[in-house]
């Protein structure tokens, strides 16, 4: 991925509970601009352009605070800053919180989520070859990286380790936003950040319409979220490598995806997002098992890799 995000548009509709009668419609403030290094907009519902100014804004310093923490890209974030010193002092809560489901998440899919991925991930996107590639695996462990409130740090013998935590941040952002604007009032709310977060139903009470798409963007499945997030990965949705032949979702012991579209439904984004990801990777028995972790999480959607078919 170039980006923190993994779809090129964030989206955010919301609804007032109370909606005055009027003969024109309720009015909607329209936002467009940037948002996490892709173009955005929002459109918030019953919502005054006026009144609508001020919770765009707190919107878009709440997502700059956020990037300022996850982003791979920005080289001043607390992940790049753990990547290139090999320690963090004084972690955010947030990034605690992301790093407490991702221990949870390893454990559950057998190993196959890892976000110590990343110097992996880094070497196959750029063309390395096999010694590279076995050096670079060989940084992989998530039992290598600590954290506490004091502080995050590698303790692998390894120089090069590092994190991404793109499997797992677009969820925790989305769900940070969520809590925002509810915050705010707003309780019927759908936002869209290439995870899904369905908050209260749409103005006719019946819930909040989702499609799930294939990599070329042709819906697979049709579904009604209600308090709900869903999230969906598929590891050829984007591509890699100088080729671009190389799945941009990777296991850590070099198997293969065994599914070709995950999508998850869960109470947050974050776990949402962070299932949907590792179920790419595994077999029917850690899938399950993964599942029973976590039983208010499901899958909604799922397709196999042809040879899994």
């Amino acid at each position: 991925m170039t980006r923190l995000t993994r779809r090129r548009f964030l989206t955010i509709a919301a609804a007032c509970m109370a909606l005055p009668a009027r003969a024109s419609g309720p009015e909607i403030a329209h936002w467009r601009g940037r948002a996490l290094g892709a173009s955005a907009s929002m459109k918030l519902v019953g919502v005054s352009p006026a009144q609508g100014e001020a919770i765009f804004a707190e919107v878009e310093q709440e997502l700059a605070r956020l990037e300022a923490i996850f982003s791979l890209y920005q080289p001043t974030s607390e992940i790049s800053r753990l990547n290139r010193d090999g320690s963090l002092p004084a972690p955010s809560a947030d990034l605690l919180n992301v790093l407490s489901l991702c221990t949870a998440l390893h454990d559950a899919s057998g190993g196959a989520f890892d976000p110590t991925i990343q110097p992996l991930w880094f070497a196959l996107a750029n063309g390395a070859q096999s010694p590279e590639i076995d050096v670079a695996r060989s940084t992989i462990g998530w039992d290598q990286l600590r954290f506490d409130t004091s502080r995050v740090w590698f303790t692998g013998p390894s120089r090069g380790q590092a994190i991404t935590l793109n499997g797992i941040a677009q969820g925790a952002i989305t769900d940070r936003i969520a809590a925002l604007l509810k915050a705010r009032g707003l309780r019927n709310v759908l936002i869209d950040m290439g995870e899904i977060v369905a908050m209260g139903s749409r103005t006719d009470a019946i819930g909040w319409a989702a499609g799930i798409a294939d990599p070329d963007g042709i819906v697979q499945h049709r579904l009604t979220l209600k308090d709900q997030a869903l999230a969906t990965s598929s590891p050829h949705g984007t591509r890699i490598g100088p080729q671009r032949d190389q799945p941009h979702i990777i296991a850590p012991k070099g198997t293969r995806e065994t599914r070709s579209i995950v999508s998850v439904s869960a109470p947050y984004a974050a776990l949402a997002d962070g299932l949907s990801t590792a179920l790419c990777l595994v077999g029917s028995e850690v899938r399950e098992a993964a599942l029973a972790r976590f039983p208010q999480a499901r899958i909604e959607f799922e397709t196999l890799t042809a040879t899994d078919s």
